[in-house]
């Protein structure tokens, strides 16, 4: 294996899957069999997800709403995603633990990184929900936090690109795609990889960031196995 502890960032919008909102059983389910696939070669998984499949508390913001609270109203998103993905996992038989950098009991446990790293090494699955718990940063910074908390070996981005390109390949038909890069490189060129707060945590605590596409079934544990299928950061 190429990685033996992860940080798995899944995106919130992508469990929408071809729905219009909220979360499609079938992304769900496919998302639960890969991580099990993973779990089963001994790899400790940490997971963030996002919420934007739900609320982002930049879109309230930008029709008027307190910034602060839209934030908060984001974190409960990815609390729920959390939780659908907790339950989707332990139905196929994996072993999951909820923490939170909000306090949600009774479903969830506070965000610690002795207990986090703990959780890991029994072989548990650890999902992360509430963001960094503080208004202001995205769940990319929050990955990024937990990651260098759990001292994981990559921070992989699971989205529905298959890496980082010159331009938006979904937009751009001659958009290239990048196999490598450096922090400094993927700086210089303004690639929009994630949010600045997150990029430099990453940068600076030498965590490499790998972005593929989670959506075709079978890519993770590829990434996981070595085989170079999206682009790598570091």
């Amino acid at each position: 294996m190429k990685f033996k502890r992860i940080l798995l960032k899944l995106s919130g919008e992508a469990l929408m899957g071809n729905q219009q909102f909220g979360i499609d059983p079938e992304q769900l389910s496919s998302y639960a069999s890969q991580i099990k696939d993973v779990v089963k070669e001994d790899v400790q998984v940490g997971i963030v997800i996002g919420g934007g499949n739900i609320y982002r508390g930049l879109q309230g913001a930008g029709k008027g709403m307190d910034r602060v609270q839209g934030d908060y109203m984001g974190m409960l998103a990815t609390a729920i995603n959390s939780l659908a993905l907790q339950g989707e996992l332990e139905k196929i038989g994996v072993r999951v633990k909820l923490l939170s950098s909000l306090t949600l009991k009774p479903i969830a446990e506070p965000m610690s990184r002795k207990i986090a790293i703990d959780y890991l090494e029994e072989g548990k699955v650890v999902i992360i929900a509430g963001g960094t718990g503080n208004p202001f940063f995205t769940t990319d910074s929050a990955s990024a936090l937990r990651g260098v908390e759990i001292e994981a070996d990559v921070f992989l981005k699971g989205t529905r690109v298959d890496g980082i390109y010159t331009a938006d390949p979904e937009k751009d038909p001659n958009a290239t795609k990048f196999s490598e890069l450096s922090f400094d490189e993927a700086y210089d060129k303004n690639l929009k990889i994630m949010d600045l707060t997150a990029f430099t945590l990453c940068k600076e605590n030498s965590l490499p960031v790998y972005v593929f596409d989670m959506n075709t079934p079978g890519n993770l544990l590829k990434v996981i196995q070595g085989e170079h299928i999206g682009t790598i950061v570091k």
